[in-house]
């Protein structure tokens, strides 16, 4: 697979017009005769992501109803196309290999599938839900890209932020937990299906990381409480 990189160069001069028609005329003419307008197109393929099948948790559900308020994408990568990172500061979107929905959608939805499966809560609910959530979830990706600079050694780069409130009265209150999350997944080959493996595995990878974190920082919850109950004791 390759991407398609073009310039175009503005003359000021008034016939700039004309040269640009005379130029576009050439190349019509000699993709005609060299039979490239008839060529098939590159097939288009699409991606999305998933969670792997796995095993319940056998740790007891998280007393809390959970509520994932949004998940946001940094502006270079939010759309539907594959991002690569070619260089230090350059990068490219793949005309041809793109998200079945945009990122964010395809994030938000694998997510709560994922935690639902693994029953991390006792319950992660829609906007639309009857259920009130008591804590909420903010999400934002920072960096989605192949990294392809070193193309024998190419990476799956995700980065993530998970911010969780407590909400007693279905408002955002006390933050119980907020954390970076940062995974580079080396890939079997510079392609747009082994980056959406790497992906994947880099999903869970944070995923499973959150709820260890997320429990820890409930156990310690009951800690904080006693040694405030011992202090007024004495």
């Amino acid at each position: 697979m390759s991407l398609l990189k073009f310039s175009i160069k503005m003359n000021p001069s008034h016939s700039s017009s004309g040269s640009i028609f005379i130029t576009t005329a050439i190349l019509i003419s000699a993709c005609t005769l060299s039979g490239c307008l008839s060529r098939p197109s590159l097939n288009r393929q699409t991606f999305a992501f998933t969670a792997p099948e796995q095993m319940a948790s056998s740790n007891a559900a998280i007393e809390r109803v959970l509520g994932i308020r949004n998940l946001e994408i940094a502006a270079p990568f939010e759309g539907r196309p594959l991002v690569y990172r070619t260089g230090d500061y350059t990068y490219v979107r793949d005309p041809y290999a793109a998200f079945l929905d945009t990122p964010a959608e395809g994030l938000l939805i694998t997510i709560r599938e994922w935690l639902r499966d693994q029953a991390s809560f006792v319950a992660v609910v829609e906007r639309s839900s009857s259920l009130k959530p008591n804590t909420f979830a903010e999400i934002s990706v920072t960096r989605l890209y192949g990294d392809f600079r070193q193309p024998q050694r190419p990476v799956a780069v995700l980065t993530m932020r998970f911010r969780f409130f407590d909400a007693p009265n279905a408002l955002p209150g006390k933050v119980l937990l907020e954390r970076e999350y940062a995974r580079s997944v080396p890939l079997k080959s510079a392609t747009p299906t082994a980056l959406m493996d790497g992906w994947n595995q880099a999903l869970m990878q944070v995923l499973t990381q959150v709820i260890s974190d997320f429990r820890h920082s409930e156990s310690e919850v009951p800690r904080e409480r006693a040694q405030l109950d011992v202090r007024k004791v004495r």
